[in-house]
């Protein structure tokens, strides 16, 4: 039996709600909130004075590791360094080893999720077979079958014909077409953003332009088809004007960011840190400024974590050789926190950005805080200080691009429908 949990003394915060107080969890479900509940019976009392307590966060994009890259990661570490972060649901990439390109895969990644006790796992589905770029998958089974949406991950649909039969077919059974934001052409042996740095390191670079391109292209067969294009990690000032544009016409065009793309620029790479190679490249302060800009008018949709986990042996290479990608669910939040230092966001607009928001897009009932609902929470010190090392964090992936820095907020505690998972 899920233990009955009164938090005292917090501020409970997240899709319009903001109330200090308590909430009271009853057979793992919210049964109430607000200034003072009293003291049920037989009920376990969380006193957290100066602390939040809001919905379990709502990650929208990560990989897994699992199926065909273990070594890297595994469902149960994932779940392990989600929990670590305040997540309770994520959205996982389809472009694993067998891609999630059938229904039974689809079914397994949902299963292993429920097994894990801690996260709601909810798969996307491949947009083409073996997320190859070649052959469209079956789009309605794997929908059927409980796919969220579809992508090829970090690969994007480059043919534009594929991209407009995605867009169609997907849109006959409601579902979003999920773009990652990169020209191949312009992109292809690239590693770092095209700039001054990159000539002065010697690495071969992409063009911010790539970005755009892309962007643009898939607002026009968006336009042309009718269907929904999510665009993933944009993080360039040109894409996000694109994007803001189709918003204002009506257009069924949303996007996401992640941490790096709003606290980090190019200049972190400056000794080759191949800790910060990722995908797509950091970029120029005016672009992470501009996205900073974007999450705090409403034009980028939702905050995710852009989990890519990576061996030790796949970043110990020169820059230009290893593979790209960053381990983002343990920093999720406190990254994201660091802005609200800063004033750049609010903390209300933050939350939501990593909740309510990213939960609306992917269609779950996740991310809110009702009465009656699914008892997923976290609780967090806003102002508390942790240091990240990597080789210290929870789970299997250590290849963090914020290695060694100090960050202001800190998880206290997690809960999966009303069962404490973390702290």
């Amino acid at each position: 039996m899920t233990p009955d949990t009164l938090f005292s003394r917090v501020r409970v915060l997240g899709d319009g709600v903001d109330v200090m107080g308590e909430l009271l969890v009853r057979d793992g479900l919210i049964a109430d909130f607000g200034p003072s509940l009293g003291r049920p019976d037989d009920v376990t009392v969380i006193e957290a004075e100066d602390a939040i307590l809001c919905p379990g966060l709502v990650d929208m994009r990560a990989a897994l590791g699992e199926p065909g890259f273990e070594y890297r990661e595994t469902i149960a570490s994932a779940a392990v360094a989600a929990a670590a972060g305040g997540i309770t649901t994520l959205a996982a990439l389809p472009d694993t080893q067998p891609a999630i390109d059938d229904p039974a895969l689809v079914q397994l990644l949902r299963g292993k999720g429920e097994a894990s006790g801690s996260l709601t796992i909810l798969p996307y589905g491949a947009v083409t077979r073996g997320c190859r770029g070649d052959e469209l998958a079956e789009l309605g089974l794997l929908r059927e079958a409980g796919a969220i949406a579809f992508t090829d991950g970090t690969r994007a649909i480059g043919p534009s014909r594929m991209m407009r039969l995605a867009l169609s077919y997907a849109r006959g059974f409601g579902a979003r077409i999920v773009q990652h934001p990169e020209d191949p052409g312009l992109a292809n042996g690239g590693s770092a953003t095209e700039s001054e740095q990159a000539t002065r390191l010697g690495l071969p670079g992409i063009p911010t332009a790539a970005e755009a391109i892309m962007v643009a292209r898939d607002i026009r067969l968006a336009q042309l088809t009718g269907g929904a294009v999510h665009f993933a990690h944009v993080s360039t000032g040109e894409a996000l004007a694109l994007i803001r544009q189709a918003k204002e016409s009506g257009l069924a065009v949303t996007c996401d960011t992640a941490p790096p793309y709003f606290d980090l620029n190019e200049t972190a790479i400056g000794d080759f840190r191949t800790y910060l190679k990722l995908s797509p490249p950091l970029r120029k302060e005016h672009d992470r400024k501009a996205v900073i800009a974007a999450l705090a008018d409403g034009t980028i949709d939702a905050i995710a974590s852009d989990h890519q986990p990576r061996d030790a042996d796949d970043k110990r290479l020169p820059f230009a050789l290893a593979s790209a990608g960053g381990a983002g669910l343990a920093t999720l939040l406190s990254v994201t926190l660091a802005h609200v230092h800063n004033g750049s966001l609010t903390l209300p607009a933050a939350i939501d950005l990593l909740t309510a928001r990213p939960a609306a897009l992917l269609g779950t009932e996740a991310g809110r805080i009702i009465r009656g609902a699914a008892a997923d929470l976290c609780l967090f010190h806003p102002e508390r200080i942790w240091k990240v090392e990597s080789g210290k964090l929870p789970g299997k992936a250590q290849n963090t691009p914020f290695d060694g820095r100090a960050l202001e907020g800190m998880v206290l505690g997690t809960w999966k429908r009303g069962r404490r998972v973390f702290g």
